[in-house]
């Protein structure tokens, strides 16, 4: 009876000592959730960035009880943690943490949102015309809180509207209102959740700035 938990518990360690030191080779220390990359995509992108970029996964309790570990070495690894969500993952680079960025965001491909899945950030309806003429669209819209009147014989939003917010499930009436909108809001890649660099953690919507925009601010 006890011998399985013993063998668990001396895989996690083994696994820990692993993070641990990997944690202490690079500059960089980025994370990242990898729910919506298909294990395909994340191998090619692993061949592609292996000069750069080290990527490895490992279970979030272990990567938090690591840098709680690591507080006294690395300075603001402990407010990394609390990034993490989803299937986590490291990423690992002496390059900075903008140009890591870039190289994800050119691996990623959008996808329509499905029912269940959460919303990677706050799922907007802009304002302006529709594609649909009067007719029942215009409940569907009310049912979400999305405000619409027909203008020059079209359903026409009247202002931008967020109707699931960031980290939040997508429901079915939701997915089906985005998909009849031509919205594909749903992004098949690595998400880049945060990086540190030098004792300062980057969050995404900060990395998601253009590096020379960066640099001359």
């Amino acid at each position: 009876m006890n011998k399985p938990k013993a063998h668990i518990a001396a895989h996690k360690k083994e696994e820990a000592v692993r993070v641990k030191s990997l944690l202490q080779k690079y500059k960089v220390i980025a994370i990242a959730d990898m729910t919506n990359m298909p294990s395909p995509q994340l191998q090619k992108l692993k061949y592609s960035t292996k000069e750069s970029v080290y990527i490895t996964m490992s279970k979030a309790r272990i990567i938090k009880i690591v840098c709680n570990e690591l507080k006294e070495k690395i300075k603001g690894i402990d407010n990394l943690k609390e990034c993490i969500r989803g299937m986590p993952a490291l990423l690992l680079t002496n390059d900075n943490p903008f140009k890591l960025s870039k190289i994800l965001k050119k691996s990623k491909s959008s996808a329509p949102a499905k029912a269940g899945q959460l919303a990677p950030n706050d799922l907007t309806i802009p304002a302006g015309p529709t594609q649909f003429p009067p007719g029942p669209f215009i409940g569907e819209l009310a049912q979400l809180g999305v405000k619409a009147s027909v203008v020059e014989g079209k359903i026409t939003v009247k202002e931008d509207t967020v109707i699931v917010r960031e980290g939040q499930p997508i429901s079915g009436q939701v997915a089906a209102l985005l998909t009849k909108l031509g919205m594909e809001p749903m992004e098949i890649g690595i998400s880049l959740l945060a990086a540190l660099e030098d004792g300062v953690v980057f969050n995404k919507q900060v990395l998601n700035f253009d590096e020379a925009e960066y640099l001359s601010n």
